[in-house]
């Protein structure tokens, strides 16, 4: 193998450029050249390429985003326009890929594989709801920001006795909140993984202002509902306000933690061992600290299950 592209697809996470960086001087230390796609499968169409050396991804591993840009490209379902892919990677002598991405971005992959082109996958995804990985790159770095964005936010619900509802990400994963919930010691946390009842979040501030608790802090994950529709049911069976902020595209930017900088070094690089050996259709994961991969299908054709255990604990020490 002489020569590989990479690109970033989706929305964009914190390690993408540490991924990039990885992928591009592993290859560089096995004399391989590396092709940068910009824009992702849109410019993977488009035929929007550069080359990448290590000056190019020099000074990168500590910005957020990707280098490389990213787009949605909902017409790359069909199957004339992953064939004009396929053959503007052939025409620039590319002989395999590394794509870096949620569920949506192995899709793509996957039907570049069923066409017979040799495609990888890497998990960059901030929601971390990649199924055959424990952690994709960017979850670190976005539940740090959110946990920084709670601690403050307590203090000005401390300050004026106020209840907050925090809405974060998470439209099918509920893992952001889940673990911001527990490390910043929220008093209750709705994900989409598991039913809440009005009644006991109610039940939980009573509790708590009975012991003479004069704020709280409640987070919530978009695929439940909006921070505003909670406060809405709330209000309707309290009386009381209840503020909302809501953090937003805040939690996909920042410079990467050296948790994610780590993780994604070390998927960059096992995704060009594993073309260098032959394998396509594989997507890079952790498991046990220890880097693996597995069949990129099983990423998006098994659904992503929120950890119970840590659901159950943050209940408990949230009485």
């Amino acid at each position: 193998m002489k020569k590989i592209a990479v690109l970033t697809s989706g929305g964009d996470a914190p390690g993408m450029n540490a991924a990039i960086r990885a992928v591009v001087r592993k290859a560089a230390f096995h004399g391989i050249d590396v092709v940068g796609i910009k824009h992702g499968y849109e410019g993977l169409v488009k035929g929007y390429m550069e080359e990448l050396d290590l000056g190019a991804v020099g000074g990168i591993i500590q910005r957020g985003g990707t280098h490389l840009n990213s787009a949605r490209c909902p017409e790359f379902k069909e199957d004339a326009v992953q064939q004009r892919g396929i053959e503007n990677l052939r025409a620039a002598g590319i002989e395999g890929l590394v794509v870096i991405g949620g569920d949506g971005s192995y899709r793509g992959a996957m039907d570049l594989v069923k066409k017979g082109f040799p495609v990888v996958g890497v998990p960059g995804t901030i929601d971390n709801d990649i199924p055959g990985t424990e952690y994709t790159i960017g979850f670190d770095t976005a539940l740090n920001t959110v946990v920084e964005s709670i601690d403050k936010i307590r203090d000005t619900a401390t300050s004026h006795e106020n209840s907050f509802i925090v809405e974060v990400m998470g439209r099918d994963a509920g893992d952001i909140a889940l673990w911001a919930g527990l490390a910043a010691g929220a008093e209750t946390v709705l994900i989409p993984e598991e039913d809440y009842n009005l009644d006991d979040i109610v039940a939980r501030l009573d509790r708590g202002a009975a012991r003479g608790k004069k704020h709280s802090i409640i987070i919530v994950a978009e695929g439940v509902m909006s921070g505003s529709e909670l406060a809405k049911l709330l209000k309707e069976k309290t009386g009381k306000e209840t503020r909302v902020s809501v953090l937003g595209h805040i939690q996909r930017g920042g410079s990467p933690t050296a948790r994610d900088r780590v993780l994604a070094s070390q998927f960059g690089a096992h995704a060009v061992e594993l073309l260098m050996e032959g394998k396509a259709g594989r997507a890079v994961g952790i498991r046990n600290h220890q880097v693996i991969d597995y069949d990129m299908p099983e990423a998006f054709e098994k659904n992503h299950e929120a950890d119970v255990s840590l659901y159950t604990l943050m209940k408990e020490l949230s009485i």
